[in-house]
């Protein structure tokens, strides 16, 4: 396609977005003057044209002219006089336009993104708010935040969620090349460059080496891996090296810290903390409540599902994320087969007895416990962690306070950042305060003795 059939292409695609007066001052009197490497050259009749198409345009101009090409170019706008006395006329009348120095237009699946993974659906708590911090600023100023970036946890987290956010979150709002691959893949793609010593052996050096170095980021996940591989570290270093010094954003995600990869090389090590590094952790009990009403989200009676069936799965899966999903799966499952689709406690505690330990941690857990008391006294969980200092509300919340000391394992001070983050001389006071009562008030016995039975 020539410059003037590509250019008429552009033209009146974007006279499809915007307003007729609009297109007659800004586009219908300009041309695609050539294609130089990645640069699209634009010729305009004014000043004002390249101030005002450089300021307004601009991301429209590269969305529709990059899926027409199926590549990523830069634009440059330029008055006619300002072209070099060595461009010919048959530059302006239409060259054949080579494409070789474009960068291919990417999609998530080009990049190995998984395009559903984003920030937008990524649940933060207290474990990986740090890590999602870093993850988003390095999309939003690749290769200039933070370089590189480790994460580190252990299976099921949220680690490669984060990678493939970042991933997304660039192709979508830059036109950066970006390459997400395993550390396997990695070496399984530089064995097949080195295997045959022979001409096309050559070739596939090149390749290889382009595909990882002519790239503006690298996600390499399971760094982990590379441990096996000598040769493949010794790639991995050039590779890297390469990249860093031209300003490239590299993310690497491990199961275990920089300084615990003790089979990797030192000269590596070293070099993966030059940047920054955010460690995530097993999810908390509040977050685990959060993962599991965004799973459920979906399900058609999501909002009939008893809360004390999320806080049930939350409180028995307490190691990752994959292990919350399949419990939910399990939960779903198993109501469908059994109780005609309707989910409750009986039903989760039935599908996941296998799960539960012979001292159930459920049984014995603090929220529970809380929830069972409010429903006792008829009041909102949120007054019961709350400030409030009513009769109404204090008392129970003293009961459930020594309901939780006599029936878990939690400590004072544990116990008092379930309590809206109360001190713990105040929950040990509390406690101490229906202790006491017990001996003398026999309608407090019968209230404990009800409530111990519920939960």
């Amino acid at each position: 396609m020539n410059t003037e059939m590509l250019w008429n292409s552009f033209l009146s695609r974007i006279k499809e977005r915007i307003s007729p007066l609009s297109y007659d001052t800004w586009f219908k009197d300009t041309k695609l003057y050539k294609i130089e490497k990645n640069i699209a050259i634009i010729i305009v009749p004014m000043i004002l044209h390249k101030k005002h198409l450089e300021e307004n345009y601009k991301d429209e101009i590269e969305e529709i002219f990059n899926s027409i090409t199926g590549t990523n170019f830069s634009f440059q706008f330029k008055l006619e006089n300002e072209l070099t006395e060595n461009n010919n006329k048959e530059d302006l009348n239409g060259n054949i336009i080579n494409t070789i120095g474009g960068v291919p237009y990417q999609s998530s699946i080009s990049a190995n993104l998984k395009s559903e993974y984003t920030f937008d659906n990524f649940i933060v708590g207290d474990s990986n708010r740090f890590a999602f911090t870093a993850a988003r600023a390095v999309a939003e100023k690749p290769g200039k935040a933070y370089n590189p970036l480790f994460l580190y946890g252990k299976s099921g987290l949220g680690k490669t969620h984060l990678m493939h956010s970042i991933g997304n979150y660039i192709i979508e709002n830059s036109n950066k090349r970006v390459l997400y691959v395993s550390s396997e893949q990695f070496v399984n793609d530089y064995i097949t460059a080195v295997r045959n010593n022979d001409k096309s052996n050559f070739d596939r050096i090149d390749s290889f080496k382009s595909k990882y170095r002519n790239i503006d980021v690298l996600i390499i996940d399971d760094i982990q891996f590379l441990g096996t591989a000598t040769k493949g570290q010794e790639e991995f270093f050039h590779t890297f090296n390469q990249l860093h010094d031209s300003n490239k954003q590299i993310i690497i995600a491990s199961d275990r810290s920089v300084d615990d990869l003790k089979m990797l090389e030192d000269r590596l090590i070293t070099r993966f903390n030059w940047g920054l590094t955010a460690n995530i952790t097993p999810p908390d009990f509040n977050l685990r409540v959060s993962i599991i009403k965004k799973k459920i989200s979906h399900q058609e009676a999501a909002e009939d599902i008893p809360l004390e069936v999320i806080e049930y799965i939350a409180n028995i899966n307490d190691s990752d994320v994959r292990q919350l999903e399949g419990a939910i799966t399990r939960v779903f499952a198993y109501s469908l087969m059994m109780n005609k689709g309707k989910v409750t406690l009986d039903v989760a505690v039935e599908a996941l007895k296998d799960k539960v330990n012979d001292r159930s941690v459920y049984k014995n857990d603090v929220h529970r416990i809380q929830r069972i008391v409010c429903e006792y006294f008829k009041i909102d969980i949120e007054d019961l962690k709350g400030k409030k200092r009513s009769k109404d509300v204090n008392y129970p919340r003293q009961i459930a306070i020594y309901l939780c000391r006599i029936m878990t394992n939690e400590s004072f001070p544990k116990m008092g950042t379930y309590f809206g983050g109360r001190d713990h001389s105040t929950i040990i006071s509390a406690y101490q305060k229906i202790e006491k009562d017990l001996k003398i008030n026999s309608q407090l016995q019968t209230v404990i003795k009800e409530l111990k039975s519920k939960i």
